[in-house]
């Protein structure tokens, strides 16, 4: 690995460690708490403090899987949720697993909209190439757009343990929700064979959501 793509390693688990994960376990929180639940707020969840939400071993993947494998696989710690507190039932449990995946499509959007602004504007895109300093904040806001994007996918995934399947199961009837539980013990199983089998389905989603969002492919493909 050069000292470019170490570099560049490190800024993605940053980003994942520091912004976007805490702010996704953040969200959860705080939507459970608005929803009547304040066991993330008794554990001390309900804060932007990545030192909160830092997992030992999951965090430590990350950066392993990152800068040495080629990939992240990794996790921040689960929020806790007591369900029986949540208003709405069901739908209450929807609407908190809901919650992380959109902070990180508003992540994204925010910081998309002034990089496509720029990357827009001729004068201002050549300025921003010509300046060391600029194009590096440049090319770390485009990271951060992608990395925003790829939680936001992974997460909506109908897959246990992940917020789609918990978000899916809020959704439908009760008694299919019962039935669909007897899968869940397969789930990690699923996910290791989604990351393993489909990585370019998965680039191809995050690459194309990331280009609605920025106006250009952050993969240049």
């Amino acid at each position: 690995m050069t000292p470019e793509e170490l570099v560049r390693g490190a800024i993605v688990v940053a980003i994942f460690l520091l912004i976007a994960f805490p702010v996704h376990e953040f969200s959860h929180a705080w939507a459970a708490y608005r929803l009547g639940d304040s066991t993330a707020r008794y554990q001390g969840r309900l804060t932007l403090n990545p030192i909160a939400h830092f997992d030992p071993l999951g965090g430590t993947m990350l950066a392993i899987s990152i800068l040495f494998l080629g990939f992240g696989f990794g996790w921040a710690k689960p929020t806790p949720v007591n369900p029986y507190n949540l208003r709405y039932g069901r739908r209450g449990e929807a609407i908190v697993a809901l919650a992380g995946p959109l902070s990180n499509l508003v992540m994204a959007i925010a910081v998309a909209i002034p990089l496509r602004i720029i990357q827009a504007d001729a004068g201002l895109s050549a300025a921003v190439a010509g300046n060391g300093i600029a194009s590096f904040t440049f090319d770390v806001g485009v990271t951060f757009v992608v990395v925003a994007v790829l939680l936001l996918v992974f997460n909506l995934l109908p897959i246990p343990p992940l917020d789609g399947w918990r978000a899916f199961l809020g959704l439908v009837d009760a008694r299919t929700a019962y039935n669909l539980r007897q899968f869940e013990q397969y789930g990690f199983l699923i996910l290791i064979l989604l990351i393993v089998a489909a990585p370019r389905f998965i680039a191809s989603l995050v690459g194309g959501l990331a280009a609605i969002l920025l106006g250009f492919n952050p993969f240049g493909t």
